[in-house]
């Protein structure tokens, strides 16, 4: 009797398990759920990430501060002024003293200056008197008046350019310096020109002989 009940209980026992997987008996197929004795724990497969990475580097190499002790370039050092052109040839007190622009003649060297304030600013310059018979008269006189292009009426309206008369009748202007006047100062063109446009009405006119 007891063999009986023992055998009664491992049948029951086997279909309480066949009941539980969802199949029939024996099979090793199905969707069961897993015994809990049989679960593996989750592990990470990934590696700690490290710490200690080398740091990157920059290829610009650090820069170097500028020096504060470097030199200041010495300032440039001053022109030194031209020296005044010297009136020792100029034979022309009076001219040499007025202030203001001046001109001077010396007839018997056949020279003319102009001065600025006492200063020769152009000159000398070749020129020629009047001939015998027309001297140019010597003395200290004053500029009367300019004409660009006047017409001597004395003579069959003879052109004189760049006149600056310093007495009635004599004034410099552009003549020959090969032929003799009648009582002019005859300047080259050039000279003549400049005569014209640095002397003003009023300016002092020394001829000496």
């Amino acid at each position: 009797m007891k063999r009986v009940l023992v055998g009664m209980a491992a049948l029951a026992a086997a279909f309480g398990l066949v009941a539980c997987s969802g199949g029939t008996a024996g099979s090793a197929s199905g969707g069961g759920a897993v015994p809990a004795a049989a679960s593996v724990p989750t592990t990470s497969a990934s590696a700690p990430t490290s710490s200690s990475a080398a740091p990157a580097t920059s290829s610009t190499p650090p820069s170097t501060p500028q020096s504060t002790s470097a030199k200041p370039k010495p300032a440039p050092k001053p022109k030194p002024k031209a020296d005044p052109v010297s009136t020792a040839d100029v034979p022309c007190a009076a001219a040499a003293a007025a202030s203001g622009t001046s001109a001077c003649v010396d007839i018997s060297a056949h020279r003319a200056w102009l001065l600025q304030d006492g200063k020769v600013i152009y000159g000398p310059v070749s020129m020629l008197p009047g001939r015998k018979g027309h001297a140019t008269p010597t003395g200290t006189f004053h500029v009367l008046s300019k004409e660009k292009m006047h017409l001597s009426k004395q003579f069959d309206n003879a052109p004189m350019p760049n006149s600056v008369f310093f007495y009635p009748g004599d004034a410099f202007h552009t003549g020959s310096l090969k032929v003799y006047s009648h009582g002019c100062i005859h300047l080259s063109a050039t000279s003549s020109l400049r005569f014209f446009n640095t002397l003003h009405i009023g300016d002092v006119v020394q001829v000496v002989p």
